[in-house]
């Protein structure tokens, strides 16, 4: 994610409910007792784009899931609030950012696929003609990582890649070709994160950021206090990206606006196994 949210620094929400994680209820994906850990994926485009669900995944994780987020690139493009310039410098702090925060989510390591930050529309057709060896085919490395985790659940952006951003709409298009192409007896079930129409907090630079009708939110899951200190830690961690100001607010603030207790997702597919109705 890249933001610009000076704005957002001191702002306050009074009366914030927490009552959506008991109206919605904990639609989680931990595991049954004495089962093998369930696997959960979080395939984004750059490192500090995990902050959109990050109570989410620490809850996954606190409760048995095994948990990783894999990254198209180390955001080498993406300088934020730090004078860094663009390039394998920025790469390399972020790529540790990006592991401080899944630590402060209790995540497995990060994966990064190691493609261009910006230029994923590059890698949707693999080679396209030219002789770079870096010139890989993103759908492919994204597959081979799907297929090395066999994952029950991934979790990638919707369509509308949040804000708009084709890094974004780039990873989702190709993570939902892929999982829309597996069998029903191994395909994981895929989510999309949605902020509810509403929602959005009083803040200029997120008013552009796409909503979601709540009625096709049919996923949440819930969080608790220690899921929503670990996505304040994570966030933290992610010093190019945000002014200290900004790191302090923003998970209070999305807890107080757009989460309300429970991190909510649409199902991007029917579940294996779910009865369809062809179109009339």
């Amino acid at each position: 994610m890249k933001y610009g949210w000076l704005a957002m620094a001191g702002l306050a929400l009074a009366g914030a409910a927490q009552a959506g994680a008991a109206q919605a209820g904990d639609a989680g994906v931990g595991d049954a007792a004495g089962a093998p850990p369930r696997v959960v994926l979080a395939i984004f485009a750059h490192p500090d784009d995990e902050l959109v669900v990050s109570p989410a995944l620490a809850a996954e994780a606190r409760k048995g899931a095994q948990v990783r987020i894999v990254y198209a690139t180390r955001g080498d493009a993406g300088p934020g609030v730090s004078s860094l310039p663009k390039g394998a410098e920025l790469a390399a702090v972020r790529s540790g950012e990006a592991q401080c925060a899944s630590a402060a989510l209790g995540l497995d390591a990060p994966l990064f696929l190691d493609f261009g930050d910006g230029e994923l529309w590059r890698y949707a057709r693999g080679q396209s003609g030219e002789t770079d060896a870096a010139m890989r085919n993103l759908a492919g490395a994204i597959a081979d990582a799907i297929a090395a985790a066999h994952p029950a659940v991934i979790v990638t952006w919707g369509p509308d890649g949040g804000y708009g951003h084709a890094d974004h709409r780039m990873v989702s298009d190709l993570v939902t070709q892929i999982v829309q192409a597996m069998p029903s007896a191994t395909r994981p079930q895929l989510l999309y994160p949605g902020i509810p129409a509403g929602s959005l907090p009083p803040v200029p630079e997120m008013q552009s950021w796409a909503v979601t009708d709540p009625g096709l939110l049919d996923v949440a899951i819930a969080y608790d206090k220690g899921d929503l200190g670990a996505a304040t830690k994570a966030t933290q961690c992610h010093a190019t990206q945000f002014d200290a100001p900004t790191r302090a607010a923003l998970a209070p603030l999305f807890d107080q606006s757009i989460w309300r207790g429970a991190v909510h997702f649409r199902r991007a597919l029917p579940d294996a196994g779910e009865a369809t109705s062809p179109a009339s």
